[in-house]
């Protein structure tokens, strides 16, 4: 006799989709139309932990090299951030937040808190809890069966 099908990654892709949509609007609301989800990442990497290079970014952000190149380029072209040379390693490039994105700081904060708002809408703080942990172990899972394939 056959187990129950698992959905749990058929889910996770519904929750992303609809997550990525649901936050495109919440960043409408609060004037960060010119941020899709995605550089909402890379944004708030850069926030959070400062300049950094590219490769740092691509491990913090789950983000591959090329999309996150052209996330970049983007949000460059836009005056968001800037890339330059490592003063300490001229082969490294580190990228950095303009004035203007830093002035959009706390709307961005405002934004993610409401979109935490939503997410987490009717779960006790032991759901949450136990949900960060599900998914961070599932992550450690994946990442585990990535490096492996390599």
């Amino acid at each position: 006799m056959a187990g129950k099908a698992r959905e749990g990654g058929l889910l996770l892709a519904q929750v992303h989709q609809l997550s990525g949509r649901v936050f495109a609007r919440v960043l409408k609301r609060h004037g960060l139309d010119e941020l899709n989800p995605a550089q909402g990442r890379i944004v708030y990497a850069l926030w959070k932990h400062g300049s950094q290079s590219q490769t740092a970014l691509c491990e913090r952000t789950r983000l591959d090299k090329s999309t996150l190149a052209l996330m970049l380029d983007r949000l460059e072209a836009d005056g968001q951030l800037v890339r330059k040379a490592d003063p300490m390693d001229g082969r490294r490039r580190l990228v950095s937040l303009t004035a203007k994105n830093l002035a959009l700081h706390e709307s961005y904060a405002k934004a993610s808190a409401e979109m935490s708002s939503l997410f987490y809408s009717g779960l006790s703080s032991a759901e949450m809890e136990q949900f960060e942990a599900t998914l961070a172990k599932i992550r450690t899972n994946l990442e585990t069966a990535e490096a492996v394939a390599r």
